[in-house]
């Protein structure tokens, strides 16, 4: 592994996906375990997609996964799109077949974004309302999760906000819709739910997974330009960059 640290991100570049999981696997334990021997609650909040599936299939199987404090994590989902729990877009879905059924996670500590429901915008409100139970939140606070692990699209998405979307903007609540006018599941062009980017920013940790050679050139601009969070959404994290770590796989790194 090499990494590489300078004032802008931290990044940790890994010779392969496999080995990108496996570092994920072990800051995401490590951070648990700190969390727990600190606060005794570990708060966490993952996202979708198809770079991190490995991580999630070795928090079921990997041998440092055994050392999870399950019975006191709190799991969460950045973003989510509006379709049921069970539909193949869902990234409840995926964390549901690749390590939730596999691992003690009490059921009350599951907090899925409630997506199938038709008024998105109840879904948003009632996603912000857990959080703030779970938190115990008092009006006008933003919770502080121990850690978030976010992924990075081919646009420069991170989480469910896009570049030119009023989302990136929203700074009013915890949660906010994503609309699409043309719902396309094929490209993913779907209604969605996400945190807010301040909700982000205020975590302890943040991790960004970047995997593939597809990903080179937008890694590339995003490391390179000045903050654009309208072109680059991934740059609204610019403001807490001492607690991100951006882990690349060799083929994402490959121009940088």
């Amino acid at each position: 592994m090499e990494t590489v640290t300078n004032s802008k991100p931290n990044l940790q570049i890994l010779t392969d996906t496999e080995k990108l999981a496996h570092r994920c696997l072990d800051i995401f334990v490590d951070t648990a375990l700190s969390a727990v021997r600190q606060n005794d609650v570990f708060f966490v909040a993952i996202s979708g997609g198809h770079t991190p599936k490995r991580f999630f299939e070795l928090l079921a199987d990997g041998t440092k996964a055994k050392a999870m404090p399950w019975q006191k994590t709190h799991l969460f989902w950045v973003d989510e799109r509006c379709v049921p729990p069970n539909s193949p877009s869902s990234n409840y879905k995926l964390a549901a077949e690749t390590f939730l059924k596999k691992v003690p996670l009490p059921e009350e500590n599951v907090h899925r974004i409630p997506a199938e429901l038709e008024d998105f915008n109840l879904a948003a409100r009632r996603y912000e309302d857990t959080i703030r139970s779970v938190f115990a939140l008092k009006p006008g606070r933003i919770p502080t999760f121990d850690l978030i692990v976010l992924g990075m699209g081919a646009d420069g998405h991170t989480g469910s906000l896009f570049p030119d979307s009023y989302a990136s903007f929203d700074k009013q609540g915890l949660t906010c819709v994503v609309y699409f006018l043309d719902q396309k599941v094929a490209d993913e062009r779907l209604n969605r739910i996400t945190l807010t980017h301040p909700v982000l920013c205020a975590a302890s940790r943040l991790l960004v997974l970047v995997s593939g050679e597809e990903k080179a050139k937008i890694i590339k601009q995003v490391l390179t330009s000045e903050p654009d969070e309208v072109r680059y959404p991934i740059h609204a994290l610019w403001c807490a960059l001492d607690k991100v770590t951006f882990l690349l796989d060799a083929d994402a790194a490959k121009l940088l």
